[in-house]
């Protein structure tokens, strides 16, 4: 589990969380959160690591604010178990120690360490549906027990404390994902799912390990929900939904967005329904036209999209937001660099154990069957993508496919990286094409709105050539 400084700080993080919560169980909240933002500003004093804590508390001493009714209601719902075990390994060991020690790790191994991984257990699924990657695979590949401990294993030791599952469905392999929990019960788990497989066992499965969070897709109202997944499914996921909130478990939603869908998913009255379900967290996914068969007509309109940015970060402002944590890949680069792919942040390992560069971006030189993670990283693939970040320095324009299709299609001929897609190979002059349109037209939208708004500044960026400012 690391060294014995390190066990012995996760230690004393476990007690004085076991502290906070049993006082805060009393009542005397405010008080007890004030404290846990002051022992958070100690462990990180020295480090890179920006906390802004006066900020924090502010809010949290204003009962009104979003972000003190969000932690009142997480409180109030959330099982102990399940509450203290996400604090300590994804509060503590992700967010704090993780990050510091992956930062260190790039230091020494001059590759990007992703602060997270993504891995496939199985391709295999119950749906089939419009726009998604994993469709693109086929549904008869499977990583075994020991490849998904494997990568937790090589990645733990890098400081890699985080580990989504998507797939495929994920929880096909219900029994392995529990095990990896059991396993690794010092890192946090997030399996992203359709949902229709969550039941009553499993949840106590949750409950026990305490480690695992889901996503849930899920694409709208019934009708637009169900026209892409399929007749019955927005039914069977809010069944999963008040299983899961009735046993104190955590979960939140993954909605891709198109140009059919972007105004229903972020309606006030959708927001309200998945915040009144127990979510804690939404992720916005832009649509990619990933696959030889993908169309380009679900790209949303510049317009579009420039209304999802603005609704998106209204609807999780910790002061009047709507009591839902909203992440959007698209929108949202400037607050984590621009493009997190290719290792800076994180990277995809497919069922077939390919290391892709991203979930949307399916070519690789290197495999978990043949490489380590360190080799993976160390690819020239994975190299091209720590050579090149950012990909614009506009963060409005983050990925080198979807804004800038010029950069992908070179380092793919660069790097003699080949499709990891074993139905449909699609080169990637085919994927750049689909998207040049598309870049053409947000290109001047993104550059005014660039030029318009004020952008956080960071005193630590993982690229290549930054140097930290003084």
């Amino acid at each position: 589990m690391g060294s014995l400084t390190h066990i012995a700080a996760r230690t004393a993080a476990g007690i004085g969380i076991d502290q906070t919560l049993k006082k805060v169980s009393r009542g005397d909240r405010e008080t007890e959160l004030l404290k846990l933002i002051d022992l958070m500003e100690k462990y990180v004093a020295g480090s890179s690591i920006q906390v802004n804590g006066d900020a924090y508390r502010n809010l949290i001493k204003d009962e009104n604010s979003a972000l003190s009714r969000y932690i009142n209601r997480a409180l109030d719902e959330v099982d102990h178990n399940v509450l203290r075990t996400t604090v300590l390994n994804f509060g503590f060991e992700a967010m704090l120690n993780g990050t510091m020690t992956i930062r260190k790790m790039r230091e020494v191994h001059q590759c990007n360490i992703p602060w997270l991984i993504l891995m496939d257990p199985t391709s295999a699924c119950n749906l089939h549906c419009t726009g998604c990657w994993a469709a693109e695979y086929g549904n008869k590949l499977n990583l075994t027990y020991e490849e998904l401990a494997g990568v937790v294993r090589q990645g733990r030791d890098l400081g890699v404390y985080f580990y989504m599952f998507t797939g495929g469905e994920p929880l096909v392999r219900k029994k392995d994902v529990i095990r990896l929990c059991q396993e690794f019960n010092d890192c946090q788990f997030l399996a992203f799912t359709n949902g229709t497989l969550v039941d009553e066992a499993f949840c106590a499965d949750m409950k026990r390990v305490g480690n695992l969070m889901l996503a849930i897709s899920l694409e709208g109202d019934p009708e637009v929900n169900d026209l892409r997944r399929g007749q019955g499914v927005y039914g069977k996921v809010m069944h999963a939904m008040d299983l899961l909130k009735a046993n104190g478990l955590i979960f939140g939603t993954s909605i891709c967005y198109t140009s059919k869908n972007c105004m229903s998913v972020t309606s006030p009255e959708f927001v309200k329904l998945m915040v009144d379900k127990g979510c804690r967290y939404a992720m916005y996914f832009h649509y990619m036209p990933v696959g030889n068969e993908a169309s380009v007509d679900l790209l949303p309109t510049p317009e579009q999209r420039m209304y999802l940015k603005d609704r998106i970060r209204q609807i999780r402002k910790l002061q009047d937001g709507e009591g839902l944590f909203t992440m959007d890949f698209q929108n949202d680069g400037e607050f984590v660099g621009g493009c997190i792919a290719g290792g800076r942040n994180y990277f995809h390992i497919n069922a077939n154990g390919d290391a892709e560069p991203c979930v949307f971006i399916h070519y690789s030189n290197a495999n978990i069957r043949t490489h380590t993670l360190l080799e993976i990283l160390k690819s020239p693939l994975f190299m091209a993508y720590r050579d090149n970040q950012p990909f614009n320095e506009n963060h409005l324009r983050p990925c080198p496919m979807l804004e800038n299709p010029e950069i992908l299609q070179k380092m793919v001929a660069q790097t003699g990286a080949k499709s990891t897609d074993l139905q449909s190979p699609e080169s990637a002059e085919h994927l750049c094409g689909k998207c040049r349109e598309y870049a053409e037209n947000w290109k001047p939208c993104a550059e005014k709105l660039w030029a318009e708004e004020k952008h956080p500044v960071h005193n630590y960026e993982n690229y290549k050539d930054w140097k930290p400012r003084n």
